[in-house]
């Protein structure tokens, strides 16, 4: 309805043009907007007061002249003039009517827009190190991302799921290192495991799958191995200092080749891990981009050839540094340390230039909230290497805290002490997941409620969602037990007869739903579509539980039919987005 609105007020703004009311070179950003208050209208625009000055006439003024070349429409009961020059717009009974016979004719398809139409959105979402299976934490990100990946798409953009695999750095040797240890610990030797390696029950399976297919090719002297190393932490050292040294050792006894072997190895098991997770949690990736690719390529080079050849970079303590501060960070950023090293962050940088080179319009990524120190000088970089930095955005999202009862669940990856995200799905599952993890904005702190999650009750929202769906089913089934059959024709002929209060605000909230997903898609925000979704429940339940759907009358009975069929179809359409099912019974 606000497609066919702004159309029409369009017309009237081309006949005001055509007899000289309007300069002819004067254009209006059409916005219609829905009524914010009961007796303000269906739907408002602000466009007469837009255009008043440049006009050169008071806005209720050229309000009423909008208002005078505005072509009827059928759905349009009136028009008038409000405040300082707003224009409301009354519908008629028949407009809400109208949204039956849409819903249940474009089926899947209803609720689509074309807003995004020929806009390229990159989408980058979760992206955890792997050094280790998810957790409860990166299921959040995960939920959100595939949320907003589809709700994009039904906004019409063109949308590609990415993952970038950080398979480069020393994260991956400590990988390395923290598998030979718990190998070299199942072949007998004996050894000190460092304070700064990881620590999970994941380590030793990957260890104990390396001795079965490797038997002792990577045995090394644990004596050898671990002599004269520099004090850890606990020792009274550097936890840094120690496992740099273990990493060292390691690749010098073991040899390049072999080392990087058992490298590989440990990347393999846990990626492999990860894409299991995703995939069972209805999560898929267009690209899983390789941190390691960005090296090979020269991409990291020629990123910073390209900083350097326009004077961002300096050297400074032999390390080469960008610039940032210049471009609003709050310091300067190492990008080659005095080693020779390459720095994350100059990865980071190739890795969003690379993004923007490859035409996409905007690019988004789904950050941890612990990442919020990296946006500033990752846009700073873009800046300076001559894009628009805008066409970046960035959403940090906040941590989820389990709760089991009264006991919050620790999720350290280094100690092992995390709750797993398939953990967290076998006990809830899936599609209470899904759900918790988008109805919060990703930015607020988000208290995951286990035994909500797990209940059949109207307080755990995604039960009350599907529920409704479970319901609609249901009654269509007493309907084909009880002898009689729909009739959607006789259904829509009778379609005026749905005047209870209930059936009038479902007829509402079914009129909502492209809008709603229109306005999500724009504001990247998945939340929305749950909230809507509760509320459309809400308003089935009620209507459920006031009146009778299988009544004698065939006229009556199949227009409430249609009604609650564009129901069930609209929260399967809203469901499908948030990547949660709906199921036909419960």
């Amino acid at each position: 309805m606000k497609d066919q609105l702004a159309q029409l007020v369009q017309q009237a703004l081309d006949a005001l043009r055509q007899d000289g009311t309007l300069p002819a070179e004067l254009r209006a950003d059409i916005q219609i907007e829905r009524g914010r208050a009961k007796g303000h209208g269906d739907y408002s625009t602000n466009v007469a007061m837009q255009l008043a000055k440049p006009a050169r006439r008071s806005p209720r003024e050229l309000g009423q002249a909008i208002l005078a070349k505005l072509p009827a429409h059928e759905h349009i009961e009136r028009a008038e003039i409000a405040g300082p020059g707003f224009i409301n717009f009354f519908l008629s009974p028949a407009a809400a009517f109208a949204v039956v016979r849409a819903v249940n004719e474009a089926g899947a398809r209803y609720g689509l827009s074309r807003v995004g139409a020929d806009q390229r959105i990159l989408l980058e979402f979760v992206s955890a190190n792997p050094t280790g299976p998810l957790h409860v934490g990166h299921g959040r990100g995960a939920a959100f991302g595939a949320a907003l990946a589809n709700l994009l798409t039904s906004a019409g953009f063109r949308v590609q799921r990415e993952y970038y695999v950080n398979d480069a750095g020393r994260q991956m040797d400590i990988l390395a290192v923290s598998v030979l240890l718990r190998y070299l610990e199942i072949l007998g030797e004996a050894i000190r495991f460092p304070d700064n390696g990881y620590r999970g029950e994941y380590i030793r399976e990957i260890a104990h799958d390396l001795q079965t297919r490797f038997g002792a090719r990577f045995r090394l002297a644990a004596e050898e191995f671990m002599s004269a190393l520099p004090a850890d932490a606990s020792q009274g050292g550097d936890r840094e200092a120690h496992v740099d040294a273990l990493i060292r050792r390691a690749k010098t006894l073991l040899g390049e080749n072999a080392y990087l072997e058992l490298q590989q190895i440990g990347l393999e098991a846990i990626l492999t891990d990860i894409r299991e997770d995703l995939t069972e949690l209805g999560v898929s990736y267009d690209e899983w981009f390789s941190e390691r690719a960005l090296l090979t390529n020269g991409a990291v080079e020629r990123a910073i050839d390209r900083l350097e050849a326009q004077g961002h970079l300096y050297t400074h303590d032999g390390a080469l540094w960008f610039r940032s501060s210049a471009f609003g960070d709050e310091k300067d950023r190492v990008v080659r340390r005095s080693d020779g090293e390459i720095t994350y962050f100059a990865s980071d940088i190739a890795y969003h230039m690379d993004k923007l080179e490859r035409g996409f319009n905007v690019a988004i990524n789904i950050w941890g909230a612990d990442h919020h120190g990296y946006v500033a000088r990752i846009k700073a970089a873009l800046s300076a290497l001559g894009y628009d930095s805008d066409r970046l955005e960035i959403r940090l999202v906040q941590f989820a805290n389990l709760y089991r009862g009264a006991e919050r669940l620790s999720m350290s990856t280094r100690s092992g002490e995390f709750v797993s995200l398939r953990a967290l799905r076998e006990e809830v599952g899936n599609d209470a997941a899904r759900f918790f993890y988008v109805i919060r904005r990703p930015e607020q702190h988000l208290d995951f409620d286990l035994e909500l999650a797990k209940s059949e009750s109207a307080d755990n929202p995604v039960y009350y969602i599907q529920y409704a769906h479970a319901r609609i089913c249901s009654v269509m089934s007493q309907l084909e037990a009880r002898g009689l059959s729909h009739d959607p024709a006789l259904g829509f002929k009778a379609i005026e007869r749905l005047t209870q209060p209930h059936e009038q605000r479902l007829l509402a909230e079914l009129g909502r739903y492209p809008e709603l997903v229109e306005t999500a898609a724009l504001a990247h925000e998945p939340h929305q579509l749950g909230h809507y979704l509760r509320e459309l429940a809400n308003a089935f339940h009620t209507y459920y539980n006031a009146h009778p759907f299988l009544v004698d009358s065939p006229a009556l009975r199949n227009a409430r039919l249609n009604l609650i069929l564009a129901t069930r179809q609209i929260l399967r359409n809203g469901l499908t987005i948030l990547g949660v099912s709906a199921p036909e019974s419960m």
